[in-house]
């Protein structure tokens, strides 16, 4: 079988296909055939070095993909064999919150992920996709789209009438788009691009801003709100947007911290969030029940995944190269089969 492997150091150009042995289930394992896989902020940060703890070692990276169940090991009932499944991101974080064991086997470093034909797992470590989805659109949800649910609907309680503010056009973004409009609440997006903007319009975002063109957006998102302040922040950009998110929330509002894309460390108004009765939330995907939870969701709502680019599995350090540039509007899927 195929496997896109990071090797001999760091970077994009240490990405290498090469031939491994197809693997077979042990008692309780399952061998999936995956057919897609999707690229996330958090994959190109591990091709890069960032927050791999062992960086000499070969790593088959992408936390998440999809494929069909081809063979299941002695005792295994979850699944059977043609099962469209999801790895997920956490192996062992199955329910309730997290817990420092079930935050540490991760897909896509320390764990082998999905960037090649094959992948042996722990049948607990996989869930079932939405009825009716594409290999290719099932394999966006275990990173983004679960960390936009939890965001929103486990951690922030939607409901509908809420303004939600999502920042920028990546794959978390949309998805949380996509969720708030499902159930019922306003959505305002930022992006530097007025092109995304627009596209973000056709998915139904009720306002948008240019941060390049209005820098200060906070304040123009207290105006879209009456000076009322949002009820939820998407925040995915880091230190220097936290600020930001601060002042454009409602007293009692709710900021879901999920990424660090303009920095990690930078001075915190501590008076801002006591004053007004922040709730902020640190978000680093989701459990499996989680995942169960919101396929629920998509099988009633109908959300499809948007998807932008598309790649075959030997042109992954193009795909990388795709999402380092930050063009995209949505995922980036790799087709496996």
């Amino acid at each position: 079988m195929r496997a896109m492997v990071l090797k001999d150091g760091n970077g994009i150009d240490h990405l290498h296909l090469e031939t491994r042995d197809v693997p077979k289930a042990g008692s309780g394992e399952i061998v999936v055939r995956l057919k897609a896989a999707s690229l996330n902020y958090r994959d190109l940060a591990m091709v890069n070095g960032l927050g791999r703890s062992n960086p000499s070692a070969p790593l088959v990276p992408l936390s998440d993909g999809a494929g069909e169940v081809v063979e299941v090991g002695a005792g295994v009932t979850r699944v059977k064999a043609g099962d469209l499944v999801c790895p997920q991101f956490f192996q062992n974080w199955f329910a309730g919150g997290p817990t420092l064991p079930g935050l540490l086997a991760v897909l896509g470093g320390p764990l082998d992920g999905c960037a090649q034909d094959y992948i042996k797992l722990s049948a607990e470590g996989v869930a079932k996709a939405p009825a009716g989805y594409t290999a290719e659109e099932a394999a966006t949800l275990p990173c983004a789209a679960l960390t936009a649910w939890r965001a929103l609907v486990v951690e922030g309680g939607i409901k509908p009438g809420d303004t939600v503010l999502a920042q920028g056009t990546g794959g978390v973004s949309i998805f949380a788009l996509q969720f708030a409009k499902a159930a019922g609440a306003r959505v305002i997006i930022t992006s530097s691009s007025d092109e995304k903007l627009e596209r973000a319009k056709s998915l139904g975002a009720d306002a948008t801003i240019n941060y390049k063109q209005t820098p200060d957006w906070a304040a123009e998102a207290r105006k879209l709100t009456g000076g009322r302040g949002v009820d939820h922040v998407v925040e995915v950009g880091g230190a220097d947007t936290l600020p930001q998110s601060f002042m454009a929330s409602r007293i009692g509002g709710h900021i879901a911290v999920i990424g660090l894309l303009s920095g990690l460390v930078k001075d915190v108004n501590v008076a801002a969030i006591f004053s007004q009765n922040l709730k902020i939330s640190g978000i680093t995907v989701g459990s499996r029940a989680h995942f169960d939870d919101m396929v629920r969701a998509i099988d009633q709502s109908g959300i499809r995944p948007v998807i932008d680019k598309r790649f075959p599995l030997e042109e992954a350090r193009a795909a990388f190269t795709t999402m380092q540039g930050a063009s995209h509007f949505g995922k980036i899927v790799l087709n496996i089969v």
